[in-house]
């Protein structure tokens, strides 16, 4: 093995156990899964098409719709097989608004769809009549809530589904919770809710932590300069290095100055899957009150997970973009293998319990909160050799303070995955003809495209930034 091939990384994530990292691998390892990853033919093909359509800034006319018009764009909601009639019950004042919104013109552009168990994302569009493509919402709403846990619809689903439609996901343990969910969007949609008119960047930096001196220093303070800059009309706020503290956090998450939008990046907690706290924690998010590597086991003050969020403190309104390992979910499989084998790390696929805590608080919770499915990778923003690539992240927050619903703002980073994954085809063909691969590149190109294909909106797609005029409520 050659020295490089051989060059161990130290990926993103903090094990709560131990104060390291979550997991190391060497480039070569990387280039042993982007070989042995496949996707289907059809799948593989429609990323190309659609990466060859952003780099020509072209797609038919047909679908270019105003994905700020539900009227244009529609609207859906996917339940799983056997449920609906109770989750439907439950999301009925939103259901209603999104019917009177989508189906305003044309009344099949409000559509209630059903997912069989296992299905495929190319077998659920057939049976809706529906090929690969740009979305048609004469056939399929632009706008889908996937409604129920990824046991049941899986996260691979809204992986694939989202590279051509915005795509949202609710899953909560109770009805309640979606009930409470569908009263806060209800509410912000007709004006009854607004926040404040701020944005809040927060950024950790830990004491000899790689990761997050890249992600305070080349990702937090330079796009939350970029804001203030292009967007002056919006107040932003910085807490940096001390100031980001778990109190802080909790301020920003339902205390007493919750903003209209709060963007996060540092560690996402990992926990054994046998631990008893892995269920409820995993994905928490760790705070600079944590003084390094050399405190472990992470005691609870030092991190803040969905029991930090009272009853009490509502972040009625907020959305939310965490870049952090887990913070939106787990996978049952790990995307390494262990010896060629699946390493597993979960008992079952599961949505973090942090955002479903913010979404479904009693008293009126988040509208949306973006996360990670598996790992953060600092190849979402920093390319070797080329310094920091904000444009993904700058043009997403843009797109939401200029009024886009937050799915419509998130197909940056599909964009961004069609791209990778079609360069990455393109190596992968070589190496299976024999070529001499280019393990940093390969690494590079599987890191950055598994990092794009995994942030996923919780929460309905269609909702907005609710900002009102003044600072405060």
């Amino acid at each position: 093995m050659s020295s490089i091939e051989s060059r161990t990384l130290v990926l993103n994530g903090i094990d709560a156990t131990t104060g390291g990292p979550l997991f190391r691998t060497t480039l070569g390892e990387i280039v042993d899964a982007a070989r042995g990853e496949d996707l289907s033919a059809g799948e593989s093909e429609e990323l190309r098409r659609w990466a060859s359509a952003v780099r020509e800034e072209h797609l038919d006319t047909r679908f270019q719709i105003d994905s700020k018009n539900l009227a244009e764009a529609g609207w859906g909601v996917v339940f799983p097989e056997g449920r609906e009639a109770g989750l439907r019950a439950a999301l009925a004042p939103l259901l209603a608004l999104r019917q009177a919104q989508a189906g305003a013109v044309h009344e099949h552009r409000y559509r209630e769809l059903v997912s069989v168990r296992g299905e495929s994302k190319a077998r659920f569009l057939a049976r809706h009549g529906v090929g690969p493509g740009p979305a048609d919402p004469d056939r399929l709403p632009y706008y889908l809530l996937i409604v129920g846990d990824p046991s049941e619809i899986s996260f691979r689903f809204q992986y694939q589904l989202d590279v051509q439609y915005a795509v949202g996901r609710l899953s909560f343990a109770t009805l309640e919770e979606y009930a409470s969910y569908a009263e806060t969007v209800v509410a912000a949609e007709q004006g009854a809710l607004r926040t404040a008119r701020r944005v809040s960047f927060f950024g950790m930096c830990h004491p000899g932590d790689a990761a997050t001196e890249s992600s305070r220093h080349l990702l937090v303070e330079p796009l939350a300069d970029g804001l203030l800059r292009d967007h002056p009309g919006w107040p932003v706020e910085k807490l940096l290095d001390a100031q980001a503290t778990k109190a802080a956090l909790a301020e920003r998450l339902g205390g007493a100055r919750p903003p209209a939008l709060l963007f996060t990046a540092g560690h996402g907690l990992g926990f054994p899957v046998d631990d008893p706290r892995h269920a409820l924690n995993q994905g928490a998010l760790l705070c600079q009150d944590w003084p390094g590597a050399d405190v472990w086991p992470i005691p609870p003050e030092h991190y803040l997970a969905a029991c930090d969020i009272p009853d009490s403190a509502p972040p009625a309104g907020l959305i939310a973009f965490h870049f952090a390992c887990y913070s939106a979910g787990t996978p049952r499989f790990d995307s390494f293998k262990d010896k060629g084998k699946p390493r597993e790390i979960a008992a079952e696929s599961f949505v973090a319990r942090l955002p479903q805590r913010l979404l479904g608080h009693p008293r009126g919770g988040a509208l949306a909160v973006i996360g990670h499915v598996d790992r953060a990778w600092t190849y979402s923003y920093d390319w070797p050799d080329s310094g920091d690539q904000l444009q993904v992240f700058q043009s997403a927050l843009g797109r939401l303070l200029d009024g886009y619903p937050v799915g419509a703002a998130m197909e940056y980073f599909n964009q961004r995955y069609a791209e990778l994954f079609t360069d990455l085809a393109e190596e992968r063909e070589e190496m299976r003809w024999g070529g001499q691969p280019d393990f940093l590149n390969v690494a590079q190109l599987w890191t950055a495209a598994n990092d794009a294909r995994s942030y996923a909106v919780l929460g309905d797609p269609a909702v907005r930034l609710a900002a009102g005029e003044e600072e405060a409520r």
